[in-house]
């Protein structure tokens, strides 16, 4: 079976007063999912319409490489431990890329 690319859209709802305390954890997360061996991108914006919402746009190598990023330390810390009890909601996409220009 061919290992395909994954691209992860993720939608961040942070809870109002803690956006600050979210974006003191992204510089970590980010240099730490940059380095991982199966990362192919790490990107994070932020809304103009609400300052409380962040988009994350990632790739990975494959499945495998974004398995791994999921089940790393600094994930299930920064992430898992630290960011999402300061979310009020959080959607996950994981997608494949079907159609190049």
């Amino acid at each position: 079976m061919e290992k395909k690319a994954v691209y992860i859209f993720a939608k961040w709802q942070v809870k109002e007063g803690q956006l600050q305390s979210v974006l003191n954890l992204l510089p970590e997360l980010i240099r730490k999912s940059e380095n991982e061996e199966g990362n192919l991108f790490y990107k994070i914006h932020q809304s103009l319409g609400d300052s409380n919402i962040l988009f994350l746009y990632e790739g990975y190598n494959d499945e495998e490489s974004l398995n791994a990023h999921k089940s790393s330390a600094h994930f299930q810390d920064v992430v898992v431990g630290q960011i999402v009890p300061l979310l009020a909601k959080r959607e996950v996409e994981i997608t494949n890329k079907i159609l190049s220009a």
